[in-house]
Order: structure tokens, then C-alpha cells, then sequence
């Protein structure tokens, strides 16, 4: 089973570079540019999903259903991004003192009070992750950026956290697969589609 892990494409909340969390905003034109430039490299590569699963917010249902060209994707809670709490919404231009601590060194200093920690994010990707064994064959995730990050945090222990400041662009492709053993090493998967700046 390989499995393609993507963050969903640019909304006008990433264009303002404003914290979206679970703010539920629909893709842009470059957010559907970006997951149609996907789909024209999975085509290129000869890849076919099997099943395709996404976070139940809109900009990763669209960006699923563009970048499969499946209209039969199935939604999970545990793919939602974050739980930004109270910080939803804010303009990381100018970011709460707080916020910036935290962002400075994930970690070291544990989430602001009323977000969700990152512990959190890491077991319900995890959880999620370890449910797809009953699956064959090429598997699509589309989540969201921090939700990446926990995703990559649990199936690399070893990186010791270095994945939650690692930038992932919009419609960004992680490629792992599932053996007998467990998971495979993540491999970035550098396509067209894939954003280079941005939040």
C-alpha cells in the first residue's frame, strides 16, 4: 500500500497570511490551479487512488476531489487541522506575543492555552494512520499543514520534532508506504503543483 499524504491548496485565508485553522473557506483560483497542476502530475506518474480520504473542511474536500479526479472522498475528523482556539483567524504579520513564543520553538514550548498541543495532533493522525491497514493499492490523505507536521511527527519518532517548523506548501506531497512491519521512511514528493512561499 503506498500512501500520499497532501496538504490542500491556497484559500484567500492563506493568501492574507491569516491563522485558518478550522475556519471552513473554499480554495481560491491558485488553490484550484495548484491541485489540478497535482492531478496532472499523478496522471504523469501513472498514479491511480484506490480510496481518498480528507479533512471534512472544504478547501481539502475540493482540493481532494481535483487532485483524484474522484468525487468519492471520504471524510474523517482526525484530518482537521489544529485547534487554534482563541488565536483563529489571527494575522500572523503581527502574531500575540504568545504565539510568536511558541512558534519560535515547538518544541520546547508547549502550545498557548486554549489551542490544541501538538501531542493531540501527533495520536489522532496516528490513530488514523494505523486504521488503513485493511486497505490495498494507492491511498490519497488530504489534510492540513500542522496536521501534516503530526502526521510526519509519528511516522519519523526520531526526527525529534524537526517536522513542526518545516514549511509545507500549499498542495505539498509526502510519499510513504505500509509494509508488514509498520511504515516507511516519509519522502517529499516534489510535483508542479506543490506551492514554494506562503503560509
Amino acid at each position: 500500500m503506498k500512501i500520499y499524504l497532501m496538504r490542500h491548496g491556497q484559500t484567500e485565508k492563506n493568501q492574507a497570511r491569516l491563522l485558518q485553522g478550522r475556519s471552513d473557506f473554499p480554495l481560491n483560483k491558485t488553490g484550484q490551479e495548484e491541485a489540478n497542476r497535482t492531478a496532472d502530475w499523478f496522471r504523469q506518474q501513472g498514479i491511480r487512488f484506490d480510496a481518498v480520504y480528507a479533512s471534512p473542511l472544504i478547501r481539502a474536500v475540493q482540493t481532494a476531489e481535483l487532485a483524484s479526479g474522484c468525487n468519492e472522498i471520504r471524510t474523517d475528523e482526525r484530518l482537521l487541522e489544529m485547534d487554534y482556539g482563541p488565536y483563529e483567524g489571527m494575522d500572523l504579520s503581527d502574531p500575540a506575543p504568545e504565539i510568536k513564543v511558541f512558534f519560535s520553538d515547538f518544541v520546547h514550548n508547549p502550545a498557548p492555552e486554549g489551542m490544541e498541543p501538538l501531542s493531540s495532533v501527533v495520536q489522532r493522525m496516528g490513530n488514523f494512520l494505523e486504521g488503513l491497514q485493511d486497505h490495498e493499492g494507492n491511498i490519497l490523505i488530504v489534510t492540513h499543514a500542522v496536521a501534516m507536521k503530526g502526521a510526519l511527527e509519528y511516522l519519523t519518532p526520531e526526527s525529534g520534532g524537526s517536522y513542526w517548523s518545516k514549511y509545507i506548501g500549499t498542495c505539498g506531497v509526502y510519499a510513504f508506504e505500509r509494509t508488514d512491519t509498520g511504515f516507511t521512511i516519509p519522502e517529499e514528493i516534489v510535483c508542479k503543483g506543490s506551492a514554494t512561499e506562503g503560509v
